[in-house]
């Protein structure tokens, strides 16, 4: 089975964006509340852009298989 080549962006985009949610939080704990907004973007959107990508990956992996 071979992977879709947007897959490895997909989980990629998704691991920084998870790591970023993480960083948030801990920095909160911390007591940091003006955080940057590129961090604040990251924890937001690419998680859900990686999981997209993740899911247009699949279908159209297969869509490959069924022609």
């Amino acid at each position: 089975m071979t992977v879709p080549k947007l897959m490895p962006l997909a989980i990629g985009l998704f691991a920084v964006g998870v790591l970023a949610i993480i960083t948030v939080f801990v920095l909160f704990v911390l007591g940091y509340s003006d955080l940057p907004a590129w961090l604040n973007f990251a924890g937001t959107y690419l998680p859900a852009i990686g999981l997209g990508l993740g899911i247009v990956a699949v279908v159209r992996k297969s869509r490959q298989k069924r022609s």
